[in-house]
Order: structure tokens, then C-alpha cells, then sequence
């Protein structure tokens, strides 16, 4: 299996995405990027300052030419807010590489998987290519992927969170029937979590809260980073059988 994360004809080294909110500073976010070896950064349109040279500016500290930015439409409700987000964001800095997400309220930060998939679908005849926030559902899953989505992001659990992977057998049914990137997006909170996503056979994790709102945001991302790191690997190398019984480690026969 590949060493490197394809999406959309772009090949990474790394298979931890990270975000840009819920920071300090850009500059904490930067040092955050560096030390999860992030190569993907996904950028929230609505409130990350891109263009406002009074203010400090997203790309003075995180070099677009050296992390591909991923525009994202947090905080849209609706297709259209989220359709006319992505544009504005084209526009702006000529992305067509996004990640759509469409909420369903604001407490739960659920995607309405109706208006996400319809999104998508004009998104994509658009000519965007979408990295696509959903449920945990396989059946709609699969019917994005149908759609063209470039990657499946399922949740882990409700975005911020921190409770970790809810539903670990759907995560794995998405898995299993995917031919397009599978990357848990939301509710990892520290290492292990991530561990686990990996080791489910994801191929890759989207953090930003779990990083950010760390006491140590620097140490946890590196924690991620070898934490994504060492699940990939358990997964590639395939875990042993549970066992009802023990079974011992050396053989009975022949003892003295």
C-alpha cells in the first residue's frame, strides 16, 4: 500500500491534516503545523482573515506555497451559503481543492446530510474538487463518493468535542467500501484517538480543536503526529486475533 496520501492528484507525506482556528496566535499555529508535520491546512473562509492587510494575515505564517490550503465552509447551515463560500474563496485565492461541510443546528454541529449532498453535487459540477464532511453513514458514504467527492471525512464524534471514535464499525464499513481517501474529520481529543481512526484503516485524520485547546498545543501536535504515525503502521502490519483463552508465548511442550 502507498506511503503517501493521494487526494485530487495531490500526493502527501503526511496523513495528518490540521486546522487554523481556536488558536492563540497564527504564529502558535504555524509552530503547530510545523511540529505535526502537517502538509494540508484547512482554512475557514467566514473567519480567517485572508485578505485584510490591517490585520495579521493567515498567509504570513502558514506559507501557502508551502502547505496546501483547504478551504472549508464552517458555519454554513444551507448549500447555498456553503456553494457561495467556496466561490468567494476561488476567488480569492483561486482554490479549487475544498472541504464542504453543511450543519444541521448549533448545538450538535450535525451535517444535514440532504443539504450536503446536494452541495456537492453543484460543487462538483462547478469544477471543485470536494473533500466532503459527513456522517458516519455508510449509505451516504457511499452516495457522495458516487457524486465525485475526492475524499470522505466521517466524524469521529460531534466536532470539538474530544469523545473520540463513537462508532468504530461504521468508520469501518466507510473503509471498506470506498475507493477515494477515507479521513476521520471531528471529535478526536488526544493521541489515542487518533491511533485508533488509523488503525480502523482510515487514511488519514483532520484535527484542529484537539491540537488547539491542548494545554500544550505544540507537544500534542507532535503527539499526533507520531500518533497517526503508529496507528498507520499497526494497521499495515495487521493485528493479531482476539482470543476468548490465553495462549502462551512459549511453547508447553518439551519444558524441563
Amino acid at each position: 500500500m502507498s506511503e503517501h496520501l493521494e487526494i485530487a492528484g495531490r500526493k502527501l507525506s503526511s496523513r495528518l491534516i490540521i486546522g487554523t482556528g481556536k488558536y492563540k496566535t497564527y504564529e502558535q499555529n504555524a509552530q503547530a503545523a510545523e511540529a505535526a508535520g502537517a502538509e494540508m491546512v484547512t482554512v475557514a473562509v467566514r473567519r480567517v482573515n485572508l485578505t485584510d492587510k490591517d490585520k495579521p494575515l493567515l498567509v504570513d505564517f502558514l506559507d501557502p506555497e508551502k502547505y496546501i490550503y483547504l478551504p472549508n465552509t464552517a458555519g454554513c447551515f444551507t448549500a447555498e451559503d456553503a456553494i457561495r463560500t467556496l466561490r468567494l474563496a476561488r476567488e480569492a485565492g483561486g482554490w479549487d481543492l475544498v472541504k464542504l461541510e453543511v450543519l444541521s443546528d448549533q448545538k450538535t454541529l450535525y451535517p444535514d446530510m440532504e443539504e450536503t449532498l446536494r452541495a456537492a453535487k453543484l460543487l462538483i459540477k462547478d469544477g471543485f474538487q470536494v473533500m466532503v464532511y459527513c456522517s458516519d453513514d455508510p449509505v451516504y458514504a457511499r452516495k457522495l463518493e458516487d457524486a465525485g467527492c475526492c475524499a470522505i471525512m466521517p466524524l469521529g464524534s460531534l466536532i470539538g468535542s474530544g469523545l473520540g471514535i463513537i462508532n468504530p464499525v461504521n468508520i469501518r464499513l466507510i473503509v471498506e467500501q470506498s475507493s477515494v481517501p477515507v479521513i476521520v474529520d471531528a471529535g478526536v481529543g488526544t493521541a489515542s484517538d487518533a491511533a485508533a481512526a488509523m488503525e480502523l484503516g482510515c487514511d488519514g485524520v483532520l484535527m484542529n480543536t484537539a491540537i488547539a485547546e491542548a494545554r500544550d498545543p505544540i507537544r500534542m501536535a507532535r503527539a499526533m503526529k507520531h500518533a497517526v504515525i503508529a496507528g498507520r503502521e499497526a494497521y499495515l502490519a495487521g493485528r493479531m486475533a482476539k482470543k476468548l483463552y490465553a495462549d502462551p508465548s512459549s511453547p508447553l511442550a518439551g519444558l524441563i
